[in-house]
């Protein structure tokens, strides 16, 4: 598949090994702005944008310029930020997928992460909170779905921070309760991009081991009231 990650100017981007944070565009726009706070924060510097048909084109000025200069800058659809002291990566994706190409964009992405060989992925979603099940209304409203690969690694870390790992639905609620699946409501394709790196994408060497390309990934969502919500707490 065509590479669809352009580097900016004539710099060499090598994202080996490094972290990679995306959101998916979902309910709320809580993993957009999450990456916005990201960016923002660290002061992440721009190392290319993704190129793909998939997108709605999106310009626009500057959203973290802190200088006269850099606020005549431009941005676009979808741009990659990166951090080389911290190995980490940050894709901000600012416009919906066009009707009818979701497959395709998350095969190029699936495709543009392969390339770049990255050792995590997390990507941030969001989910309709009138849709919560009975277990999800007390406690925080944050869920985190990790691959099996990661969980044999950092599945620890979430038990010490008391993380809450997505629940299970019922498939079919009502005539069988035993068949249990992944559902995240309004949450774009978090599910489906979730499911493409876990079942359907194929083995390669990495490291001197086989592992499930982008195995290493994790989801993490929030529910939001509704899609007009402006409201974003960090816990």
């Amino acid at each position: 598949m065509e590479t669809i990650f352009i580097p900016s100017g004539n710099c060499c981007v090598n994202l080996k090994g490094y972290t990679l944070i995306m959101p998916v565009v979902s309910v709320g726009n809580v993993g957009q702005l999450t990456v916005d706070l990201i960016i923002s924060t660290l002061t992440l510097p721009r190392v290319g944008y993704i190129h793909s048909d998939c997108l709605l084109p999106v310009v626009g000025n500057n959203p973290y310029a802190t200088t006269s200069e850099n606020s005549a800058e431009i941005c676009i659809c979808s741009e990659v930020y990166a951090s080389t002291d911290r190995k980490l990566a940050v894709l901000q994706i600012r416009s919906p997928i066009i009707q009818g190409k979701h497959r395709l964009f998350r095969q190029q992405l699936l495709s543009w992460i392969k390339e770049s060989e990255f050792s995590k992925v997390v990507t941030l979603s969001s989910s309709y909170a009138y849709q919560r099940v009975d277990q999800q209304l007390i406690g925080t409203p944050l869920r985190y779905l990790a691959t099996p690969a990661l969980q044999t690694i950092v599945g620890d870390k979430f038990h010490t921070l008391k993380w809450k790992e997505l629940e299970r639905v019922a498939a079919f609620p009502g005539i069988n309760e035993v068949e249990q699946e992944i559902s995240i409501p309004g949450g774009g394709i978090t599910k489906s991009f979730y499911s493409d790196r876990v079942i359907k994408t194929p083995w390669h060497r990495h490291n001197g081991r086989s592992r499930v390309l982008g195995d290493y990934c994790l989801a993490v969502a929030s529910h939001q009231l509704s899609s007009n919500s402006a409201d974003l707490t960090v816990r």
